[in-house]
C-alpha cells in the first residue's frame, strides 16, 4: 500500500531533488509513502518517472526463471533511482522499510538537462556511477569468497552511512539475496569478522553494526 503525502506541486527548484543547479529551475515534485514490501514500480513497467529516497531505503531486484530473487542494489535516504537508459524499468524497486520517496517526470528532468550544463553533467556523473556499481556487483558475484563479499558489503554500507553505528535497513534475507549467498552463509561470514574484532553488534537485533577496525575490514577484500 502507498500513501500519496502532498502532490508538492507548488514551485520546487531542482536542487529539492538533489541535483545542483546552474539556473535554479524550478519543477513539479510529487511525494509518496510505501509501506515495507510494498513495489514502487515494476520491472518492464515504463520508466516515466525518477525517484529520490528521502526516508527510509528501497531495494532493486530481478526475479530469476528459478524462482531465485537477485537483488541488484540498495537504495538509502538521498540517493536518486530509477533513472534508465531506455524506455523501460529493468528491475523492480521495493520498499525495504516504511518509505517516503519524492518523484520527478523523466521527461522534465530531460528538459532541464538540455539547458542545464550542472544538471547534465550530474546526470551523466549518476549513469556512471551505476555502472560502475554494476560493474563492481559482478566482480563481487562471480570472484569474490562469502567472506570477501561480506566485507565489501559492509565497507559499502559504512562508507554510504558515514555513521559511527550502522542501522542496517535490510534483513538478512535482503543481504544474502543481494550477495548471492544462502542466510547461513552470511551469518558465518559475519561470525568470523566479528570474531577478528573486525565488527561488534549494538543491541539484539543485529541491524547495528559498529566497525571496530576498518583497515582489517579491508583486508578482508582486497581486490576493494
Amino acid at each position: 500500500m502507498l500513501v500519496r503525502i502532498s502532490d508538492r506541486r507548488k514551485p520546487n527548484t531542482i536542487d529539492d531533488f538533489g541535483f545542483g543547479s546552474a539556473s535554479h529551475k524550478t519543477i513539479s515534485l510529487m511525494e509518496f509513502r510505501y509501506r515495507k514490501g510494498t513495489e514502487i514500480y515494476g520491472e518492464k513497467e515504463p520508466a516515466d518517472h525518477v525517484y529520490q529516497v528521502k526516508r527510509g531505503a528501497v531495494r532493486s531486484y530481478k526475479l530469476l526463471s528459478d524462482g531465485r530473487r537477485q537483488i541488484g542494489a540498495f537504495h538509502l535516504t538521498g540517493d536518486i533511482f530509477g533513472l534508465e537508459t531506455g524506455d523501460q524499468h529493468r528491475f523492480t524497486a521495493e520498499a525495504v522499510v516504511e518509505t517516503t520517496v519524492h518523484l520527478i517526470k523523466r521527461e522534465s528532468l530531460q528538459v532541464i538537462a538540455a539547458t542545464d550544463a550542472v544538471v547534465a553533467r550530474n546526470l551523466l556523473s549518476m549513469t556512471t556511477r551505476n555502472l560502475e556499481h554494476a560493474e563492481n556487483h559482478l566482480v563481487l558475484l562471480g570472484r569474490k569468497t562469502a567472506v570477501e563479499r561480506v566485507a565489501a558489503f559492509l565497507a559499502e554500507m559504512d562508507r554510504r552511512t558515514e555513521a559511527h553505528t550502522m542501522s542496517l535497513p535490510m534483513s538478512r534475507r535482503d543481504i544474502a539475496d543481494y550477495l548471492g549467498l544462502t542466510i547461513e552463509t552470511v551469518s558465518r561470514a559475519v561470525s568470523r569478522l566479528r570474531c577478528e574484532g573486525v565488527l561488534n553488534f549494538v543491541g539484539n537485533t543485529q541491524r547495528e553494526i559498529v566497525i571496530l577496525d576498518r583497515q582489517l575490514l579491508q583486508s578482508f577484500d582486497p581486490q576493494n
